[in-house]
């Protein structure tokens, strides 16, 4: 036998109140002597006995009321194989997959489902009272009910409108979170019900943690996997990024999206629909995708006007429609200017104009615009016109020079900085590399050398990095991307926020890097533009790297596309005058989220996108938007699922059970299902002797008063 609750067990001291009482009541009778009395000695005496006897009976009925209703207040309960009677109660935890891929299915319903259904069989082995808590598992962990006293009603309502969100599913910890709603309870027996589609993804190899995990839970309470099935066709879109294409007014871009086939089947004839805002622009058909693989589509988007939008990919015709959108934004400027700053001969301007007029077939315009200045000459030059800054050799640069970069890089620019003989590297660290200005990735060390006795240098590193800008790379030869060969690079230590782009072959020593600092990018060359430490300006890889660079500043997204459950942040240029920003979601909802100062610059941050869509981030409520895109976790998309023998045999000596069926769950239920309460039975047996202890009472005192009426057989003399 064990108690729910045995602290209240100390209330069984209360038994010593009714004795205490009765032990007083014994030695406050007061005697009164009068010659009356003797008359009635022979009379008290025979009766003395009776009261004794029923005074004591009165007593125990009192005692064991008292203790029958501390058991009951304890909750006493007992499990397999006592003999003691009781209700088959337990405390329950219904864990339900609601990550995308439970939206997969076909005419019959979906994964889900089929899940609400597996609920329905757990619900009707349910008693009302019966603790119950309902959880949704996958992206945000929402709890639908906690530890509520069973009620069909307020259950049916709870679950009424349950579906799967747009999350993907955290294995590894949801155990944990389960345990702690666990603890929660107070039930005889304790059972916790895992309803999940058992994607081969996370329980084929289940790892070292989460079988710890499991297992930990399994202690806790009993651990029912109940798996629901489908097929494992499933097409998706997982990628939809910017390759080609200055994004401005009037022109083209160029995008790619992928679609990837995760089913065991061939896929035929996909059509890859492009939107901007709402309105399709492009289409293009897929004609075949084999199992497994991927496939990619040229998506062109033409720009007509200025300002944020919105692009997506779409497929349609699929059984799970969660992930057959891919969505993107691109801030399209009316005009793209590109400003080289050269701090050595003029050769390394005149190269970085010939690289970058090179897309444009040599012709300038207004729209976009790409010219070279002495370094003498750059306090001249209005920034406000230029969006993209090309700093070459150049030497030095003044304190008020620096702050005016950073707040120039801050406000959505770009800044691609080169090395050179020129370049003083103590200033440079000083002003512009610091801590207290980090305007350059890296701070900058002395030249070092990196060819060979014959003077050859080493090339770039073939293993590319996924970083945008090394997209049009990918598609040159080996031999194309080998001609480029750096005989000496700059010495850097690169600073935490820093990321590597272009690497060495061999050494790995960085040649690009990346840094963001508001809303705008800093590239760091750790070489020169000229031909004096490399040939990069005489081989492919330059304009194609240039080109690449100003397309992604120039026209980058606001802040890249996140995923479902990252966080969203609205980066300020400068101290704002409103403490909160307004974050509205996709379906609508307004979230105000507190501006706060981190590094140097003021952020909002949205700790929680939980929605797939268009978010919309504005500094106050009355202010433009600025929209980021939300898409769902390609890693859930791989929706086969493991069969009731494999999964059996990967979670084998954990101690969970695994109901594949609704048949099987139901008998699972009933042969596990061994805790009883016995609370009830103790609460009544404690109403039925007080009932009773009162009709005693009742009984003696209606008698007492009856005799005290009755005329007395002995009258008492009149010269007594």
């Amino acid at each position: 036998m064990s108690f729910l609750n045995p602290l209240l067990l100390i209330g069984a001291m209360g038994i010593a109140l009714p004795i205490l009482a009765h032990l007083l009541n014994r030695h406050q009778v007061r005697h009164t002597d009068w010659a009356a009395m003797q008359f009635l000695n022979r009379s008290v005496r025979v009766r003395s006995r009776q009261i004794k006897l029923r005074d004591l009976l009165l007593l125990l009925l009192r005692c064991m009321a008292l203790l029958l209703l501390v058991f009951a207040l304890a909750r006493p309960a007992w499990t397999k194989g006592s003999w003691f009677p009781g209700e088959r109660r337990a405390g329950v935890v219904i864990a339900i997959d609601s990550s995308f891929s439970m939206g997969h299915g076909g005419e019959d319903g979906t994964r889900f489902d089929e899940a609400m259904k597996r609920v329905e069989i757990i619900r009707s082995k349910m008693a009302p009272g019966d603790p119950v808590t309902v959880v949704l598992l996958g992206g945000d962990q929402r709890v639908v009910l906690r530890n509520m006293a069973y009620d069909e009603k307020r259950f049916g309502e709870a679950i009424a409108n349950l579906s799967p969100g747009p999350g993907s599913m955290d294995l590894v910890n949801e155990p944990k979170r389960l345990a702690e709603l666990v603890a929660d309870m107070e039930a005889p027996q304790k059972e916790v019900y895992l309803i999940t589609d058992a994607q081969a993804a996370d329980w084929k190899q289940p790892s070292a943690r989460l079988r710890e995990a499991l297992a930990e839970l399994n202690t806790q309470a009993g651990v029912f996997v109940v798996p629901v099935r489908s097929g494992d066709d499933n097409l998706a879109v997982t990628d939809l990024e910017l390759v080609a294409g200055v994004l401005r007014k009037g022109t083209t871009a160029r995008y790619r999206a992928t679609v990837r086939n995760f089913g065991s089947a061939p896929a035929s004839n996909i059509a890859v629909q492009c939107r901007v805002d709402g309105v399709e622009i492009d289409r293009k058909v897929i004609p075949v995708i084999a199992p497994g693989d991927s496939e990619t589509v040229s998506l062109f988007v033409p720009f007509h006007n200025a300002g944020a939008t919105g692009i997506t990919a779409e497929i349609t015709g699929d059984p799970l429609d969660a992930d057959n959108v891919r969505r993107a934004v691109a801030v399209v400027r009316d005009k793209v200017s590109v400003l080289c700053v050269d701090g050595s001969s003029g050769d390394a301007g005149r190269l970085v104009v010939a690289a970058l007029m090179a897309r444009a077939g040599g012709i300038q315009g207004e729209d976009y615009s790409a010219r070279a200045v002495p370094w003498l000459s750059f306090p001249a030059e209005d920034l406000s016109k230029v969006d993209v800054l090309v700093f070459t050799d150049v030497p030095e640069i003044t304190e008020g020079q620096a702050k005016q970069l950073e707040q120039f890089v801050r406000r959505g620019n770009g800044l691609v900085w080169f090395g050179g003989d020129q370049v003083k590297a103590a200033a440079w660290n000083e002003r512009a590399a610091s801590e207290k200005i980090p305007l350059l990735p890296a701070k900058i060390g002395e030249p070092m050398t990196t060819g060979d006795a014959l003077g050859a240098g080493k090339p770039l590193d073939a293993d590319l990095s996924d970083h945008p800008v090394c997209l049009p790379l990918m598609s040159l030869p080996e031999d194309l991307l080998g001609e480029a060969r750096f005989m000496r690079v700059l010495k850097t230590e690169p600073l935490s926020n820093s990321f590597p782009v272009l690497r060495l072959a061999g050494s790995g020593a960085p040649v690009l890097l990346e840094k963001a600092l508001g809303r705008g990018q800093v590239f760091q060359f750790t070489t020169t533009a000229e031909t004096t430490w490399n040939n990069m300006a005489l081989t492919p890889v330059f304009p194609l790297v240039m080109q690449q660079i100003v397309t992604y500043l120039s026209g980058r997204e606001f802040e890249r596309p996140r995923l479902v459950g990252d966080s969203l942040t609205l980066t300020y240029v400068e101290q704002p005058d409103a403490s909160d920003a307004v974050f509205e979601t996709p379906s609508g909802e307004n979230i105000t989220v507190a501006v706060r100062e981190v590094g140097g610059q003021f952020v909002a941050l949205l700790e929680n996108a939980h929605e797939a869509g268009y978010y919309t981030a504005r500094v106050s409520v009355q202010s433009a938007g600025l929209p980021i895109a939300v898409n769902v976790d390609p890693r859930e998309s791989q929706v086969a699922s493991l069969d009731e023998s494999e999964l059996r045999t990967n979670i084998e000596g954990l101690g969970l059970q695994v109901a594949a069926s609704g048949d099987e769950l139901a008998a699972a239920i009933e042969s596990s299902r061994t805790g009883r309460s016995a609370w009830r039975i103790f609460m009544i047996a404690a109403l039925v002797f007080l009932l009773l202890e009162c009709l005693l009472a009742d009984r003696m005192l209606s008698r007492g008063r009856a005799k005290a009426d009755e005329p007395s057989s002995n009258p008492v003399p009149e010269n007594a």
